[in-house]
């Protein structure tokens, strides 16, 4: 099983940035590909950004260009750099490892954009 920690949400105002980052620990070799999903209030959560263990990419149409994920794998995490944010980008953002066939989630981290 693998455990994932997020950190690097918060507040912040529209045109900013912040940076996202999941630590996984556990049984971190059988991972088959990461990502970053997002809930905002009264929506479902959707994909935001994955990627795989050949570094292919995928993102959601909305944040093409103002989102970029990337991986580490000698520190073990997966970071999600969020550039010119906007009110729409708010939510609580997961992070997502696939595994054995299994999907594993962190707890979550807000993210809020003021306009």
């Amino acid at each position: 099983q693998v455990q994932l920690v997020e950190s690097g949400g918060g507040l912040v105002q529209a045109g900013g940035s912040l940076r996202l980052s999941c630590l996984a620990t556990g049984n971190i070799f059988s991972i088959d590909s990461m990502g970053w999903y997002r809930r905002a209030p009264g929506k479902q959560r959707e994909l935001v950004a994955s990627i795989t263990t050949s570094d292919n990419t995928n993102y959601a149409d909305s944040v093409k260009g103002r989102f970029t994920i990337s991986r580490d794998n000698a520190k073990n995490t997966v970071a999600l750099q969020m550039n010119i944010l906007k009110p729409e980008d708010t939510a609580v953002y997961y992070c997502n490892a696939r595994s054995m066939g299994l999907v594993n989630w962190g707890q979550g981290t807000q993210v809020t954009v003021s306009s």
